[in-house]
């Protein structure tokens, strides 16, 4: 998960991108000291299952690295405190100290895994088994052609491509993921647009893993590659009407953040129409159904703002819709001469309502097509001519509602306990039908139909799973009761032949922030554990939207503690109400979600036997108190500004994982990250992991890794990601195969 897992309310958003500035290493000294104390690998345990018996290394085992501690004031107008591995921080990421350093973690994690290696291959093969290699997405129309992504059978990346008129014709193939990224140990297209007569095609790639795009022009009737390019950007475009006026994103040289708009004609010089100068906003780009116009969004945590140009009239100034305002978010489209909103306004649950250009700025001009209920979220919205479809959370579910032109507004079924629908917008303003997404944690991802008059759906396609069988696991929706009284939702699965009598290893996975929910979306990698007798779970806690708007703001600024709290009484009422063992609770998040696993590791380290966390933002207050990071000016409103407000410096301090290790035994932990992360900086867990080593009292494994080539979402490509998986999940059934070692170090 990312760290700014915030959706952005703006129909398609600003490509977001997180990081820090360079500082000087300390005195020099030697930067890692193997050592044996407090890492050492514990005693032999139980072997997995008699065909993936793995031996667990000596007790003395390999030794652990240690970063040495140099002292390094971080000040701030409300205390001074000491950063002593404050010098792992390398912004060039070629600083040869620093880099020993995490090749020295590398070697310790692979050589205290080595015993399970065997299990990880075979992990990968189930992971690999169940994959369709050969597959494609289910194609969408737009202007005379039909356009879809595939894969080949043995290749890592997609192709992009599509046919005239109907799925019958030749296939035309726009861009080769595969030929691209020769040459290259990290490739992702972030996104195309095609021109509007269908002959020009703008992507962006990123060749580091750092969200730094790269703007490429293809001229589709001769396949060459135009000479119009640009660095820095983000992957968000927009064509005017004349098929030669390209719009762009770009971003901030220092802090990455998407924050000014490009104009350029092709062949011609790139002009900087707009540029916001407020840290807290993010730009993107978005045409809107009516390609009428397109709209420039700038989005904070809190508020945002929308400016049209005429996409007849590319030259013109951009004009605010509606002038930002505090607390006030909203997001548009516009067709057949009418706006239709989304927007918060005396709505904390959002509204969605009509109004005609030059109204907008009357309400009483505003008429609402979906209004404001306490109980339901509304959360995105696609507007055709017959109909519209939103995306609506109730119950913590998310669902989707139809409204029709004329007739009763509809919810569509769902079969299943706890599930995600989600609204595809797709192009073409006169479609008569309803495409959504359905997931659920038992069946593979669906996309399907619906008449918008409301007749049956029809399944445009399952995701195929080979091997898997639906019927053979099963799901609940509970709900755990908080500190404070609140009913915190929880999604299960199982394999139906799992007992469920208080023995079975469980999975718990969090996120809780920025107001992501997390959906019960089906994934294959986790039915190599339920397979092996494990059960997962969700924890859908305060901070994320799963019950409206309130449940997030429970979860941020002051509140951010309730993000834990619920957390950790998820997992207590999973162990008292016997759906798993004492003893055998595992915990899992990234990003923000890392934040969640590092807090409760250091509240309850003693009812976790194991924790993975990912991309983990652990050094809040550092972070935080350096606005040249990106994220820092747009997060203020989710965290608090610790430079200005002592409030907000105390109570993040009350939790940052970074500042709160402590002298107890902790759960064996694997910890990953990216050397190229802009989102979550590598030396914030590799800080928090030199410190833990320092001081915690526990012989458990503490495994810290860094792929030396990517960045927030790991390598690039999809089998390089399910390796990565198979090494996690290879992590949890070593270490439960294991006796726990939280014995004084000796």
């Amino acid at each position: 998960m990312l760290r700014h897992g915030m959706r952005l309310l703006f129909l398609l958003a600003a490509q977001l991108g997180w990081a820090l500035v360079a500082c000087k290493s300390g005195p020099s000294s030697t930067a890692v000291n193997p050592v044996n104390p407090g890492d050492a690998v514990g005693s032999p345990g139980t072997a997995v299952a008699a065909s993936e018996a793995t031996r667990p290394a000596s007790p003395a085992g390999p030794a652990a690295p240690r970063a040495a501690a140099r002292a390094h004031p971080v000040t701030s107008p409300f205390g001074t405190r000491d950063d002593p591995y404050y010098w792992l921080r390398d912004d060039t990421r070629k600083d040869p100290e620093v880099l020993a350093y995490l090749t020295a973690e590398n070697d310790y994690a692979s050589a205290v895994l080595a015993p399970a290696s065997a299990l990880q291959e075979t992990l990968l093969g189930e992971l690999r088994a169940r994959m369709q290699e050969d597959d494609a997405n289910v194609p969408t129309f737009d202007r005379g052609y039909w356009y879809y992504s595939r894969f080949e059978a043995g290749k890592q990346y997609p192709i992009h491509a599509r046919k005239k008129g109907t799925l019958q014709a030749a296939e035309e193939i726009l861009l080769d993921g595969n030929a691209l990224a020769q040459g290259h140990s990290f490739y992702a297209i972030g996104s195309y647009e095609m021109s509007p007569n269908g002959q020009l095609l703008v992507w962006g790639d990123d060749t580091v893993g750092r969200n730094e795009f790269v703007l490429h022009v293809k001229d589709l009737r001769t396949g060459k590659v135009l000479p119009d390019t640009a660095v820095n950007i983000s992957p968000n475009f927009a064509w005017a009407s004349d098929n030669k006026t390209l719009f762009y994103v770009g971003k901030d040289p220092t802090t990455l953040r998407s924050d000014r708009v490009f104009r350029q004609t092709l062949g011609g010089a790139a002009e900087q129409i707009f540029k916001e100068d407020d840290g807290q906003y993010y730009v993107g780009l978005q045409t809107t159904k009516s390609r009428k116009y397109i709209a420039i969004g700038m989005s904070a945590t809190t508020n945002s703002e929308v400016r049209l140009i005429d996409a007849d009239r590319p030259r013109a100034e951009p004009t605010v819709f509606l002038p930002r305002s505090r607390d006030h978010l909203y997001s548009l489209d516009h067709l057949d001469g009418r706006f239709v909103v989304l927007s918060n306004a005396d709505a904390k649950n959002f509204r969605l309502f009509e109004v005609a250009l030059g109204k907008q700025a009357d309400r009483k001009a505003w008429r609402d097509l979906v209004p404001h209920a306490a109980d339901v979220l509304l959360e995105d919205f696609a507007l055709y001519r017959r109909f519209l479809a939103v995306s609506v959370r109730s119950g913590g579910l998310r669902k989707v509602k139809v409204l029709p032109k004329g007739k009763a507004a509809f919810f569509i079924d769902a079969p299943d306990p706890t599930y995600a629908m989600t609204v595809v917008n797709t192009p073409d303003p006169d479609s008569a039908v309803v495409r959504y997404e359905y997931d659920s944690l038992t069946a593979p991802s669906s996309v399907l139909e619906q008449q918008f008059t409301g007749s049956a759906a029809t399944l445009l396609k399952r995701q195929p799973v080979p091997g898997y069988q639906p019927e053979l696991y099963a799901s609940d929706y509970l709900h755990a009761t908080a500190k404070d009284g609140a009913k915190i939702p929880i999604s299960v699965v199982y394999k139906k032949s799992t007992p469920r009598d208080g023995t079975a290893p469980i999975l718990i996975m969090g996120y809780g922030s920025y107001g992501f929910s997390m959906e019960p979306w089906f994934e294959q990698t986790r039915v190599s554990l339920l397979d092996r007798g494990w059960i997962f779970a969700i924890a859908h806690v305060r901070g994320g939207q799963e019950l409206g708007r309130a449940w997030y703001e429970d979860g941020k600024l002051s509140k951010k503690m309730n993000t834990f709290t619920d957390f950790i009484a998820v997992s207590e009422h999973l162990v008292e109400h016997k759906v798993a063992a004492a003893g055998r609770v595992y915990a899992t998040g990234g990003s923000a979600g890392g934040l969640l696993m590092g807090a409760i590791a250091n509240l309850r380290p003693e009812l976790y036997r194991g924790i993975i966390a990912a991309v983990p933002f652990v050094d809040v207050v550092t972070t935080m108190l350096d606005e040249s990071i990106p994220l820092t000016t747009n997060e203020f409103d989710e965290w608090g500004n610790p430079g200005k407000d002592k409030a907000a410096y105390d109570a993040m301090l009350a939790y940052s994982p970074y500042d709160n290790v402590g002298a107890k035994a902790y759960p064996s932990m694997y910890v990953r990250t990216g050397l190229h992360d802009s989102q979550v900086q590598y030396f914030e867990p590799a800080k928090w992991v030199a410190r833990l080593r320092t001081v915690k009292t526990d012989r458990n494994p503490l495994l810290f890794e860094t792929d030396m080539t990517s960045g927030h979402g790991g390598s690039s490509g999809r089998f390089n990601r399910l390796r990565r998986i198979s090494r996690e999940l290879a992590f949890l059934l070593f270490t439960d195969a294991r006796p726990d070692a939280r014995t004084p170090a000796r």
